[in-house]
């Protein structure tokens, strides 16, 4: 995809110009050549060095490392990405690994918690991070939309994607209110690092609905609206005039919900998903690279795919997301009717396993796993559940540090050869277990994938290193993402969820395979989500809800996997790149 700007003459439009030299997208600093800075009146503005993109990046990887702290990094990136987006992104994509974990979790969640302290210090004045919507504004969205269009450095290139939170349930963190718009900028980030989508056209969407968190209705500094959240009346209704008017200005969006409370999670995505082109990362996400790691997991597991037993520990909106996206595996691979299946999953909370004869009222997104074939036994623990259930697999979802105790990882070595065990919960400081403790108590025999990053181990005694398998959302949502916008499906069905799963499954290569490894290396994200964007395509078609003419018109996967290819964004990286369109 061409990145240069395809507006009047730089050289013959004053206004033109100016917008080249102030633009975050457009402007490269001091790598822009002499005869084009003296074009632009730059002469005595800027050093007369002139840069190489190396030198650039170079300089830059050095300020960020020099940056004690990993929220002063955050900072660091965030101004980056707001007056230089191309040096960003070649930053990100060249040091992915280091980068990622700063501009989204772990880093992320310290952000959010910060986030008024530090919104002022993330972009140039009047830039805006993303789009913010109040209570107060339902009656004025179309003029909220307005603005934001005209804020934009290229009013032309509308959003072909938005991600959108209501602050109630950031991470593990709880109800952060606007603080959370951190989490869609960030989400945003990894959908153009990851799979190529223009990061002109994102939108990132904060619903500012008040918070019932009292810190930070106290604190002087926060930026949001200082009341209590809506009922639920008051909420769905909300939503409703936000998504109509979304659609209004944005017709073919692709809609990502995030970080809503669980009950608002599972109604959202129930109400809208028929209607609107739209997707739940925390539910449908996280569920599909889950399932493709369990479904690598099995292979390596000396068990009958089939005498599975899973205990999912938390049961939010992502544990039961995950759950049911695991049925699907039974069900298409195995043959399993949906009630065949349902009866591999065990769920407990904090209150022990989950039953209908528990003694209390259940949410309503808990109904669907609540055991009925308990005989009257309840487990109030999860050491007890383990004993009763005597699971193959363990996947925490529950945001409690640490529960995944010795005692627990222990019962699950006696119980299992190869105990499948998933701490999926974050950031970090969530994390049911680490993968150091997993190996040291399973006597090194874990199957392990973590929601968040943990180090490699080294097994006592041996040289051989182990790398924990990270269940990252990023493996699955970037490639979804561009499949989505590029066959432009009139919704999201379960099947494309799960071919999507089943593609990041297949895409482990040789030498990954050779290492045990569940996941692909992170190195190779883009490769992975055009794997992943080509199934979601092949799957829209077989479907019959694709609607772009050329995908329908290209059919095939190696001819779809190379359109998705075609239409990544690249950042520059040529000098004669910059401008020269435009002479």
């Amino acid at each position: 995809m061409t990145n240069s700007r395809h507006s009047p003459n730089i050289f013959e439009d004053e206004e033109a110009a100016r917008h080249w030299v102030h633009s975050s997208f457009d402007n490269q600093g001091t790598v822009v050549p002499s005869d084009v800075r003296d074009k632009l009146h730059l002469r005595g503005l800027v050093p007369s060095g002139i840069d190489s993109f190396e030198n650039q990046e170079e300089r830059a990887m050095e300020q960020l490392r020099l940056k004690k702290t990993d929220l002063e990094k955050y900072m660091f990136l965030a101004w980056l990405k707001n007056t230089n987006l191309q040096l960003f992104y070649r930053m990100l994509l060249d040091n992915l690994e280091e980068i990622t974990p700063l501009i989204y979790t772990p880093t992320v969640g310290s952000a959010c918690l910060q986030y008024s302290h530090i919104l002022p210090f993330l972009a140039p004045p009047g830039q805006p991070d993303g789009l913010f919507i109040s209570l107060k504004d339902l009656d004025n969205l179309d003029e909220l939309f307005r603005n934001y269009i005209e804020a934009l450095p290229e009013p032309e290139l509308t959003p072909q994607i938005t991600v959108i939170t209501d602050g109630s349930r950031i991470l593990g963190l709880g109800d952060l209110g606007v603080n959370g718009m951190g989490i869609p900028v960030g989400k945003l980030q990894l959908y153009v690092a990851a799979a190529g989508l223009d990061p002109r056209r994102t939108l990132p969407i904060c619903l500012d609905f008040g918070t019932n968190t009292d810190r930070f209705l106290e604190d002087k500094l926060y930026l949001g609206l200082r009341q209590h959240r809506p009922d639920d009346e008051q909420f769905f209704a909300a939503v409703d005039k936000v998504m109509k008017a979304l659609t209004r200005h944005f017709p073919n969006i692709f809609i990502q919900f995030e970080d809503f409370s669980s009950e608002h999670a599972f109604d959202l995505l129930s109400k809208y998903r028929d209607d609107y082109f739209c997707f739940n990362d925390d539910i449908q996400g996280t569920g599909a690279v889950i399932l493709s790691g369990f479904i690598n997991a099995v292979q390596q597991a000396p068990v009958d795919p089939r005498e599975h037993r899973i205990l999912f520990h938390g049961a939010g909106s992502a544990g039961v997301g995950v759950a049911k996206q695991l049925m699907d595996y039974f069900v298409i691979e195995h043959g399993y009717s949906e009630e065949e299946a349902k009866k591999k999953f065990w769920l407990s909370d904090s209150k022990g396993l989950i039953t209908k004869d528990r003694g209390d009222r259940l949410a309503q997104h808990k109904v669907f796993f609540a055991r009925e074939d308990n005989d009257g036994h309840q487990s109030k623990s999860l050491l007890e559940t383990i004993d009763y259930v005597k699971p193959t697999a363990l996947i925490g979802l529950c945001a409690q540090s640490g529960v995944f105790d010795e005692a627990v990882l222990k019962r699950m070595a006696e119980l299992n050869e190869r105990p499948i065990v998933f701490p999926l919960s974050n950031p970090l400081d969530n994390a049911e277990c680490t993968f150091a403790s997993a190996m040291k108590h399973t006597d090194n025999r874990v199957i392990f994938a973590s929601g968040t990053a943990f180090p490699s181990y080294q097994v006592p005694g041996t040289d051989e290193i182990r790398v924990p398998g990270q269940g990252n959302n990023m493996y699955i949502f970037p490639g979804l993402g561009l499949g989505a916008t590029l066959a432009k499906p009139k919704c999201i069905t379960d099947t494309m969820i799960y071919a999507a799963a089943k593609s990041l499954a297949g895409s482990l290569n040789d030498d990954e395979k050779a290492h045990n490894l569940l996941y692909p290396r992170l190195t190779r994200i883009r490769e992975v989500s055009v794997d992943v964007a080509e199934a979601i395509c092949t799957q829209a078609l077989k479907d019959g809800v694709a609607k772009d003419d050329v995908v329908r018109r290209l059919k095939t996967p190696e001819a779809l996997r190379e359109h998705a290819r075609e239409n990544m964004w690249e950042p520059t990286r040529k000098t004669e790149d910059i401008v020269h369109s435009n002479l």
